[in-house]
């Protein structure tokens, strides 16, 4: 029952962006550093994608332990509908350093982190808005289902009265309507 309770005691839109950029960010800034270290290794998209991938099964565990009040751990279904934001985020961020590359023919690291980060966070509001409206988002059939049981549950029972005739109508009495 506890766990039912918390879901349905989901935080307003504040305090869940705050807890979003709180869980987010922190997956997010630490993701710039594994991208930056993985890419001295391996070529820097791929190495986006990994680290992508990872903190996006971690985010959307946060996300829908903590940020949401979902209740408990994600979905499958919450995990792939994640997954299509951040792959929104993905390119994005590809996007901005490619732009970046092409305008500054060496940037340095503070820089690719700043446009790294940058993208991240415009691309995080989208994601907020896409995984609080979308992914998270209370089921209204299952909202409704629940106040229909409760009505039930608490409903009294409605006791009706039929109205009967004294006698039947004759014959004559028929006759004499029709």
């Amino acid at each position: 029952m506890a766990a039912h309770s918390r879901q349905e005691a989901a935080p307003g839109v504040t305090i869940a962006f705050a807890r979003f950029v709180l869980c987010g960010g922190g997956v997010g800034l630490a993701s710039s550093f594994a991208v930056a270290a993985l890419a001295s290794w391996i070529p820097w998209v791929l190495a986006n994608a990994l680290v992508t991938a990872v903190s996006t099964l971690i985010a959307t565990e946060l996300h829908a332990r903590f940020t949401f009040g979902a209740g408990g751990r994600a979905t499958w279904r919450q995990h792939a509908q994640s997954a299509g934001s951040a792959a929104a985020a993905y390119a994005a961020t590809c996007v901005a350093m490619l732009a970046l590359h092409q305008w500054v023919a060496a940037p340095g690291a503070v820089l690719e982190q700043a446009v790294y980060l940058s993208a991240g966070a415009l691309a995080g509001v989208a994601r907020f808005a896409v995984l609080r409206l979308v992914v998270f988002a209370r089921n209204h059939h299952s909202q409704a289902a629940t106040a229909t049981a409760a009505a039930a549950r608490t409903a009294r029972p409605v006791h009706a009265t039929v109205a009967r005739a004294a006698a039947p109508a004759g014959p004559a009495m028929l006759c004499r309507t029709a």
